[in-house]
């Protein structure tokens, strides 16, 4: 089965399952801290690839 379908065929008891794996492996106090990383994480390549696309819609001197 493709990965882009899978949160889509999951039902609530795998959900809460996974929910539930992820806070006894983690404890509650570090989940915020891992999300805050993730979160910071994500800005950072969204800062990136902007800048990345700033460059390539910039036109080039030619002397």
């Amino acid at each position: 089965m493709n990965a882009l379908f899978l949160p889509l065929v999951m039902g609530a008891w795998q959900i809460i399952l996974i929910v539930l794996v992820v806070l006894l492996l983690f404890g509650g106090k570090k989940i915020p801290e891992l999300m805050r990383g993730l979160g910071s994480g994500i800005k950072e390549f969204k800062d990136a690839s902007k800048e990345d696309s700033d460059e390539d819609d910039k036109p080039e001197k030619k002397d």
